[in-house]
């Protein structure tokens, strides 16, 4: 689940990292009434889960109450690369020193946490890393060690934080471990993490990712919920109860197991295609599951073709062929498919698909993951 700004920043506060002054509004009075508790002057900032926000003017620097009036008024219903503004969050502004980035991931290949912080903050991470990788420090962390202000103040000496920054930057660090991990996080995000002219360093921002798979222990995110954005095929998607996200490329995907369907939009990349999305339909799906798969595939129209990838543990190659023919008989498939059966019962699977008599121009089987690939690639060119 990824949060909006204010959401992450009301998550930042549990762990006591300090956050601008403010609070969220959805309404031009409610915005008033935010500013005036804050303090002017004020930023108005459009809640909503893209980048580009200020180049869009959706976000503004207010003096006075008719100035947060007229922009909250302007913002509020603004549609900012296809997300229409629904909330505000109004905060006090700050006055900027330096801008810092600084957040903690998984580092799913080293099985460890991964620290990343440097001292150009305020521009996407990636430019950073393309223009100057130098200029960020990685450093790994043994979740079960965790990190201590001294290891935290090393590694801003080691991205050449300021000396006036160190102990404030390290005591944030310190609290933004402990919100990434008793939080649930996929991912704790701060950029800018900004130095002010009194020495103070403080979280501007926040990106923040939760762990659905953590939601068990965290009734309070139900409050989380209210306005997540999801496009029309990851509705559909959750109404069936499937692991889905959509992106933007014309091959469709479906594999059991995130892992392999990680995997799976990698291969399609490496063959020159684009996944159109990630959908994992677990590692027990039958197949009433795999057709409900289909279908949601099927919805979307930018896709080319569909890349079935099936390695069978739990799954049961049978199964998922008796979903494939179901969904053929009930939906009528707009894309070609490709599939890559293998593992527990993927004979009996290629024998009910190849009695079920489907067209190769429908379905088509390929022997290996890659092979599987490079068709549902041509097929999504052609």
């Amino acid at each position: 689940m990824d949060l909006f700004e204010y959401q992450g920043k009301q998550y930042f506060a549990r762990y006591d990292i300090p956050i601008s002054r403010g609070g969220p509004a959805d309404t031009v009075d409610e915005a008033v009434a935010e500013a005036n508790n804050a303090g002017y002057p004020v930023v108005v900032k459009a809640q909503v889960q893209v980048g580009g926000r200020g180049k869009a003017g959706g976000i503004k620097l207010a003096d006075n109450e008719a100035e947060v009036r007229e922009h909250a008024g302007n913002i509020l219903g603004m549609d900012i690369k296809g997300h229409v503004v629904k909330r505000l969050w109004i905060e006090q502004a700050s006055d900027i020193d330096e801008e810092y980035y600084a957040s903690y991931t998984l580092d799913r290949a080293a099985k460890q946490h991964l620290l990343m912080l440097s001292a150009e903050g305020g521009v996407e991470i990636e430019a950073v890393a393309e223009s100057n990788p130098d200029a960020i420090v990685k450093l790994h962390i043994n979740p079960v060690d965790g990190i201590d202000v001294a290891t935290a103040r090393q590694a801003c000496v080691d991205a050449k934080l300021p000396e006036r920054a160190l102990d404030g930057a390290a005591d944030i660090l310190v609290k933004l471990y402990r919100c990434f991990t008793e939080g649930d996080c996929d991912l704790a995000e701060i950029n800018p993490l900004i130095l002010k002219p009194t020495g103070e360093v403080h979280a501007l921002d926040a990106k923040v990712t939760l762990d659905g798979s953590a939601e068990f222990r965290h009734p309070e995110w139900d409050a989380f919920r209210g306005l997540t954005e999801m496009d029309d095929r990851e509705e559909m998607a959750a109404e069936k109860g499937l692991q889905y996200i959509g992106l933007d490329g014309s091959v469709g995907i479906i594999a059991n197991g995130a892992g392999l369907a990680m995997s799976t939009l990698d291969v399609v990349n490496q063959v020159g295609g684009a996944a159109s999305n990630f959908l994992d339909i677990g590692g027990g799906a039958n197949a009433d599951v795999m057709a409900g798969a289909l279908e949601v595939i099927n919805f979307d129209e930018s896709v080319k073709s569909i890349f079935i990838n099936i390695f069978g543990g739990i799954t049961r190659g049978e199964e998922v062929a008796k979903g494939i023919v179901e969904a053929l008989g009930r939906v009528d498939l707009k894309a070609p498919i490709v599939i890559r059966l293998d593992g527990t019962n993927a004979e009996e699977g290629r024998q009910i698909l190849l009695d079920a008599g489907i067209p190769e121009s429908k379905l088509r089987s390929e022997p290996t993951m890659l092979d599987a690939a490079r068709a549902a690639v041509a097929l999504a060119n052609a």
